[in-house]
């Protein structure tokens, strides 16, 4: 089991990247607000020490570098009142979709914007508690799989309607994939500090306003039995991470729809964990390519 509470990456003030061990003040459960931590030497998913050295945090980063993420396993429709304001039935099975590792950015980055994505509106929010697999995991059951989770993070699935939903032939990848599109963070909270992860208040603020306001608790798949029937016949490894789904109140399932722009603030907070603050960032070119 891992040895940290609060696993972070940061930029430290030293100018070094490291993995670390958030301190925080007493009382204090938002990762993005700590100014210091713990330096952690070895592998985070093996055998590693929270060392006595410690380091000044200049800026926050994904919580997992690249080369650490195996891949990004996504779920959709996936809490019961956001499935009826899509006028979606209640799927019987997890809806499964993929990111590209590339879309990962962190906790403060900018949502850029390509220019595909600027033709047309249908930016949208989606937060969502991230879990991440720290021990492989093959045909586990439910009453299992909770232990094959190194922690939880809250992430924003951003998505593009237009190119999810009549662009991408009946695939999701494309209105999803961008390049930044799944930024998260601020910090992987071990779960030994988070025992039932289907107890936790999630919500979106949009430019200072909230969007999205909900329990993990109205999960149609909780996050073991998602574990359970990801892992039936495939195997779940080490630096994986499951988005879980979105609750009710995005922006396409309003009347009229709430769209993304640029220039927008987007918050997505989850209890017990902390919140990741990006700015939606048009990218400029001089250029679009034909698609």
């Amino acid at each position: 089991m891992s040895k940290f509470s609060r696993l972070i990456r940061f930029l430290a003030k030293d100018g070094k990247i490291y993995y670390g061990d958030a301190i925080l003040a007493s009382g204090v459960t938002d990762i993005a607000k700590a100014t210091q931590a713990r330096v952690i030497k070895g592998d985070i998913f093996n055998k590693h020490d929270i060392t006595d050295q410690i380091a000044d945090i200049r800026i926050l980063l994904a919580p997992l570098a690249r080369e650490d993420v195996k891949t990004i396993r996504c779920l959709g429709l996936n809490y019961e009142r956001h499935a009826k304001e899509s006028k979606m039935p209640l799927p019987k099975y997890p809806v499964l979709f993929y990111k590209p590792v590339t879309a990962l950015t962190g906790p403060f980055d900018k949502i850029p914007v390509a220019a595909p994505a600027q033709e047309v509106e249908g930016l949208d929010y989606e937060c969502e508690l991230v879990a991440i697999i720290g021990k492989e995991a093959r045909d586990v059951p439910e009453s299992k799989a909770l232990e094959h989770v190194m922690g939880y993070a809250v992430g924003n699935d951003v998505s593009h309607r237009e190119w999810q939903l009549k662009r991408g032939g009946g695939q999701w990848a494309l209105g999803k994939g961008f390049d930044g599109w799944a930024p998260f963070g601020p910090g992987i909270v071990s779960s030994r500090l988070i025992k039932d992860p289907q107890a936790l208040r999630i919500s979106t603020k949009l430019n200072g306003k909230t969007v999205q306001e909900s329990s993990t608790q109205d999960m149609i798949f909780g996050v073991a039995k998602t574990i359970s029937f990801l892992s039936q016949g495939t195997t779940l490894l080490p630096g994986d991470i499951i988005f879980t789904g979105t609750p009710q109140g995005v922006g396409s399932g309003r009347s009229p729809p709430l769209w993304l722009k640029d220039g927008d603030i987007v918050e997505v907070g989850l209890e017990a964990i902390g919140s990741c603050t990006n700015q939606v960032e048009y990218v400029k070119t001089t250029s679009k390519p034909r698609l």
